[in-house]
């Protein structure tokens, strides 16, 4: 496979994606871009909007193993991960595993379970592995989570802890579609789409998992200038800088930065990145890793706002095809 290739195979992705997710044609590449990078996803936006079907659509299109958990106040660690259950048959313990044993993992409303439960996932967001009872386990290959949270509605919520959010390559934020889209979704309904069966349809897979591991590899191969891993770190540096931050991006979110305007590059049909690839993936790998100053926060600064004004004032670097 070459980048030629990858950008077809990405955008036939799109396209059959948007088949059932219309009007998020940049949140369907945020999360696909995510999942060829090897990262996972944290979507924000209210009930409503197709957050669960765009997860349950890239996981028929691209083939992969799908499971979905609804986290609730009372799930347990065990719940996700799973655990030793006595067997009579066998006369002994027996690991049954939890539905963290998949390909990709929706983790429905992940900000309504406890501290305990959402930590469940560390290791295996990380490492992709899960340790039970001093034992640790693979996780298949390729392992993608995909979380969502509603940023309106904080009864009965428990925010996601700075070490949870930093395992989180993109924060991506759906909005309500347009006119035209709302129009095009009301039009799918009255000739019988059913977003519960994806089947009838006609949904295609486009690729298997065998093939998104190839398409994650070919990202390595994608030429970064040494001028645009100064602008990255260049970037995340004034995030520790700004006067409206209190706590700036670590080194994972550089990484994270530059390993997504990689899949960027890769995706337009490059084999070498452009200042733009970085810009347009600095929102959703910085905002969630950014903790304001209170007095920021009262004047109606956002973290968006802060990496608005720090790309605006970082030198952007004049590179060779």
């Amino acid at each position: 496979m070459d980048v030629s290739e990858f950008s077809q195979t990405f955008h036939s992705i799109v396209t059959e994606m948007s088949r059932v997710v219309v009007g998020q044609d940049d949140v369907v590449e945020h999360v696909l871009i995510a999942a060829l990078a090897r990262g996972h996803v944290l979507i924000e936006g209210v009930p409503g909007l197709g957050k669960t079907l765009l997860v349950r659509a890239l996981g028929q299109v691209v083939g992969a193993d799908f499971r979905r958990i609804q986290f609730t106040p009372d799930l347990m660690p065990s719940d996700v991960t799973g655990g030793n259950v006595y067997d009579q048959g066998q006369g002994r313990f027996v690991f049954m595993p939890g539905p963290v044993f998949t390909q990709l993992l929706l983790a429905d409303e992940i900000n309504r379970a406890p501290a305990k439960t959402q930590s469940s996932l560390l290791e295996a967001m990380q490492d992709r592995s899960v340790t039970t009872d001093g034992v640790t386990r693979p996780l298949p290959s390729p392992f993608l989570v995909i979380a969502t949270q509603n940023p309106v509605e904080s009864q009965g919520t428990y925010p996601l802890p700075e070490a949870q959010l930093d395992r989180f390559l993109l924060k991506v934020q759906v909005s309500h579609p347009s006119r035209a889209a709302e129009q095009q979704i009301l039009t799918n309904y009255l000739h019988g789409f059913d977003p519960t069966d994806l089947s009838r349809i006609g949904l295609e897979q486009r690729i298997d998992a065998a093939r998104l591991i190839e398409m994650q590899q070919l990202i390595h191969s994608v030429r970064v200038d040494p001028e645009l891993v100064a602008y990255v770190a260049d970037i995340v540096g004034r995030t520790r800088a700004h006067r409206s931050v209190y706590l700036g991006a670590s080194p994972r979110a550089s990484i994270g930065l530059l390993v997504t305007a990689r899949a960027r590059a890769a995706s337009q049909g490059r084999d070498f990145v452009i200042p733009d690839d970085v810009k347009v993936f600095a929102p959703g790998v910085l905002r969630h890793r950014l903790i304001l100053h209170p007095d920021a926060e009262l004047e109606g600064t956002t973290a968006d706002d802060c990496v608005e004004a720090i790309l605006r004032a970082a030198p952007v670097p004049h590179t060779a095809a």
